[in-house]
């Protein structure tokens, strides 16, 4: 309420998230081609790859394994990781953005909240601003 909000229930939007196992790379690791070809032999289900690195996806149950074969390719990762990606992204202006990063930075300074996890986009002219 402090920031304009408010709280849903346990679970009220898990039905817009994917529950996912989660393994970065380092931008050194390959080409976006090589890393997605290793993911696909490995068993992942999805990459992104930008200029800071790659995110490789797979099922919850299948990240170790996909971890284990995606090293063996690719070398050592990052991070393996469980996570809750957003199945779509919601495009904000410079006023929400505002608005949103003040209410993360208040989230991630409580002590018993461990994670935040969200489903907006900024564009890059929005950023800019920030």
């Amino acid at each position: 309420t402090k920031c304009g909000g408010n709280m849903g229930q346990t679970g009220s939007v898990s039905h817009g998230f994917d529950r996912l196992g989660e393994v970065s790379f380092p931008v050194t690791a390959g080409d976006a081609d090589s890393v997605m070809m290793a993911a696909l032999d490995a068993g992942a289900t999805d990459v992104e790859s930008d200029e800071e690195g790659h995110w490789v996806y797979c099922e919850v149950d299948a990240l170790s394994d996909v971890t284990e074969a995606l090293e063996k390719a690719l070398g050592e990762s990052t991070e393996a990781k469980f996570i809750w990606k957003a199945q779509t992204l919601t495009e904000v202006d410079l006023e929400t953005a505002q608005k949103l990063m003040k209410l993360i930075d208040m989230l991630e300074e409580d002590d018993d909240v461990q994670t935040v996890t969200h489903n907006f986009d900024i564009p890059e002219d929005v950023a800019a601003q920030l």
